[in-house]
C-alpha cells in the first residue's frame, strides 16, 4: 500500500488516497479466486450482472483451470469494461444504468435461455454486483421495457431506499428475486457477491436474481403506493392476486446453492481506516450501512464533526471520520432538479451546516466512480468552500434547494472525477479534522 500524502500539507490528496485505498480493497481479484467452487463433472456456466461484472469475470477466468469447461455471459454498465480486458471463455456485453435499455433486456433473456437444459452434474457461478438490477430488465407479464424504464426513473426520484426499490424490481421482473436460480435448477448455483447495499443482504444486491426472496407482492404494492408510483393495470392486478410472487426461502430450487461475499462496504472502510492510521491519523468508522436523505445524514455528520473540532469529543484531532451506506435524494414531483448525486448533495448540506468550520475537510464519493448519473465520483469539501462558491457566483443554499450540487462543485473546481473503477461497494464518506 502506497503511503498517503501528509494530511496537513495536502488534505485533498490525503482524502483522495483514502478513496483509492477503498476502491482497491473492493477489487474482486483479492478474494474471488479463493471462493471458486471446484469444476464439476459436467459444465460450468458463468452468469453475471453488475458494475463489477467485467473485473469479476476476469478474476474468475484467470483462476479457472485451463482444461476445465467454462462458458457464460456477463452484463455490465456501458464504459465499465477495462481497456486491457481480454476474456476468452466468458462473453461480456454492456447495457444501460441506472435506467435500463433494450441491450440489458436482451442479455437477461439470453441468460434464461442459457440456463435451460442444465443438469445436476453441471453448475452455475453467478457473479453479482451493484447495478445488476438495472442491467437485467426483463419485464414480468403485463409490463414492457418502457414501463420498467418509467418505474425505475420514478423510484430513483422518489427517495425510495435501495431495499424498497429492489423489492419492487424483484416482483416486476422475470429474472430477479430468485427466478434465475429457479431457471438453473437442478444445477447448483454458486453466487459470488460484491455488496453495494446497507446490511449486505444478498436478496437486495442487484435484486437477488439467484436468492430466495422473503418479500411479497403485498410488500411491493405497499412501496408503490407509499411512493405514489403507478403501474399498468395488468401488472397491478397480478401483484394483487399474487401471480407475480417470487421463489421463497425453503424452495427446492435453492437446496444445493451457495452464496459468498467477495467484497463489502465494511471491508473497504476498514482498509481506508488502516491506511489513515498508518499515516498517523486516528480513524473512526461510524457505520457502513447509513441510509436516509443525503441532507439529513449530512446534518448528523456535521454535528459530530463540530463536536470533535470544538470540544475534542468524542474523538481527538487529528482524525478522520469514515462512513458508508447508501443515502437518497428525494425530488418532489414536478420539480425541475439540477445536476448531482447523493454524494455531492451530502457534501453541500455538510458545508452549509459547518459554515466554514476551520480545519474540517471532507470527501464523499461513490466507489463505482459515478455519483448519481454524472461523470464524477463525488467531490471535496474544504473550509473555504462557501466563500469560493460565492466568488464563483454560486448560491449554496439555492443550489441545495434545486438539487444542483454538481453545478456548485463544478464552479469551484472541487469535483472528484475518477472514471469507472470496475467495482462497487457503495458510498465512501470521509471527514478529516485537523
Amino acid at each position: 500500500m502506497n503511503a498517503l500524502p501528509d494530511p496537513h500539507r495536502d488534505p485533498r490528496g490525503f482524502l483522495r488516497g483514502l478513496f483509492d485505498v477503498a476502491v482497491a480493497r473492493a477489487q474482486p481479484h483479492h478474494a474471488l479466486p479463493a471462493l471458486l467452487p471446484a469444476p464439476p463433472r459436467g459444465r460450468t456456466l458463468v452468469l453475471g450482472a453488475g458494475k463489477a461484472g467485467a473485473s469479476m469475470a476476469a478474476a474468475l477466468e484467470a483462476a479457472w483451470p485451463a482444461d476445465a469447461p467454462l462458458s457464460g455471459l456477463v452484463v455490465t454498465r456501458y464504459g465499465y469494461v477495462p481497456p486491457d480486458l481480454a476474456l476468452r471463455r466468458i462473453e461480456l456485453v454492456e447495457a444501460a444504468h441506472p435506467v435500463p435499455d433494450a441491450a440489458g433486456e436482451a442479455a437477461a433473456r439470453r441468460m434464461l435461455e442459457l440456463a435451460r437444459g442444465l443438469g445436476p452434474d453441471d453448475q452455475v457461478i453467478a457473479l453479482i454486483s451493484g447495478g445488476g438490477s438495472a442491467l437485467l430488465p426483463l419485464p414480468a407479464a403485463g409490463l414492457t421495457l418502457a414501463d420498467k424504464q418509467r418505474i425505475n426513473r420514478e423510484l430513483l426520484l422518489s427517495g425510495a431506499t435501495i431495499a424498497e426499490m429492489n423489492c419492487v424490481r424483484r416482483h416486476l421482473s422475470a429474472i430477479k428475486g430468485g427466478r434465475l436460480a429457479a431457471a438453473c435448477a437442478p444445477a447448483p448455483v454458486h453466487t459470488l457477491l460484491i455488496s453495494d447495499v446497507p446490511g449486505d443482504d444478498p436478496a437486495v444486491i442487484a435484486s437477488g436474481p439467484t436468492q430466495p426472496d422473503p418479500s411479497t407482492c403485498a410488500d411491493a404494492l405497499d412501496v408503490l403506493q407509499r411512493r405514489r408510483i403507478d403501474v399498468p393495470a395488468a401488472a397491478l392486478a397480478a401483484l394483487r392476486s399474487g401471480a407475480l410472487e417470487t421463489p421463497k426461502p425453503g424452495d427446492a430450487c435453492f437446496a444445493r446453492n451457495t452464496t459468498q461475499m467477495v467484497a463489502t462496504p465494511r471491508q473497504m472502510l476498514q482498509a481506508a481506516a488502516a491506511a489513515a492510521r498508518a499515516a498517523g491519523v486516528a480513524a473512526h468508522v461510524l457505520a457502513d450501512d447509513i441510509e436516509g436523505e443525503s441532507r439529513d445524514v449530512a446534518l448528523v455528520h456535521a454535528s459530530i464533526a463540530r463536536a470533535v473540532a470544538r470540544h475534542g469529543e468524542p474523538f481527538a484531532r487529528p482524525c478522520v471520520l469514515l462512513s458508508g451506506g447508501e443515502t437518497t435524494v428525494s425530488v418532489d414531483p414536478g420539480t425541475r432538479a439540477g445536476r448531482g448525486g447523493r454524494g455531492t448533495e451530502f457534501l453541500l448540506a455538510l458545508a452549509l451546516a459547518l459554515r466554514g468550520e476551520p480545519g474540517v475537510w471532507a470527501l464523499a464519493a461513490d466507489t463505482d466512480g459515478v455519483d448519481g448519473s454524472e461523470d464524477n465520483a463525488g467531490a471535496w469539501l474544504s473550509p473555504d468552500l462557501l466563500e469560493r462558491a460565492r466568488a464563483a457566483g454560486a448560491d449554496a443554499a439555492a443550489s441545495l434547494r434545486a438539487h444542483d450540487a454538481w453545478g456548485l462543485f463544478a464552479a469551484t473546481g472541487d469535483l472528484l472525477v475518477s472514471g469507472p473503477t470496475y467495482t462497487n461497494v457503495n458510498d465512501l464518506r470521509a471527514i478529516l479534522l485537523l
